[in-house]
């Protein structure tokens, strides 16, 4: 799956029925040399199952290196951004490189988002990913332990490229929805 997304191809396998596996998202950072799948088990079936998978390039090949599991989200009406949940592990891979020390090693970092339907692209960090047609994606990252619980600046841009809405590195919510709650109250 990770060749497909590097190729800018469909991540999800022609041979695989999607009622029996549907990938959500895939992202890579090939600079980082990481990459996280967001993938569903038997998407419409009570006994739904969500699988995140961690990897990580070493050696000439793609490493599993965590991930996460559980019973999967119900689907939400998003207005811009919403940040569901992520994870992280530490960079099994990286520690084998000298010095070889865990302390040393990167932390790899993933988020899920959902976004609204007025999105056309996200910048996170200082990367730019396209919003695809299901408007749910999954984000990797790097970053050092010491700052493994703060995640990258995440900008929703319209369609036609103007910011419509932001979350910071630590915030619960993006810019729109405080805008709204403080103009409600």
């Amino acid at each position: 799956m990770v060749k497909r997304v590097l190729a800018g191809e469909e991540p999800h396998p022609w041979w695989v029925p999607r009622r029996v596996l549907t990938v959500v998202s895939a992202d890579v950072d090939d600079t980082a040399g990481v990459g996280a799948i967001w993938i569903l088990w038997r998407p419409k079936s009570s006994r739904m199952r969500e699988h995140i998978a961690l990897l990580e390039w070493f050696g000439k090949q793609w490493r599993y290196v965590g991930g996460s599991s559980g019973s999967g989200d119900d689907p939400v009406d998003v207005d811009v951004l919403d940040v569901c949940n992520g994870g992280g592990v530490l960079s099994l891979t990286r520690s084998l490189d000298p010095p070889r020390s865990l302390a040393a090693a990167p932390w790899i970092s993933c988020v899920k988002v959902r976004l609204g339907q007025d999105v056309g692209q996200v910048l996170f960090g200082t990367r730019r990913i396209e919003v695809l047609e299901q408007r749910n994606l999954v984000a990797v990252w790097t970053s050092p332990q010491s700052s493994r619980g703060a995640r990258r600046v995440i900008v929703a841009l319209g369609r036609d490229g103007g910011e419509l809405s932001r979350m910071g590195a630590r915030d619960s919510l993006d810019t729109r929805t405080w805008a709204r709650l403080r103009k409600e109250s």
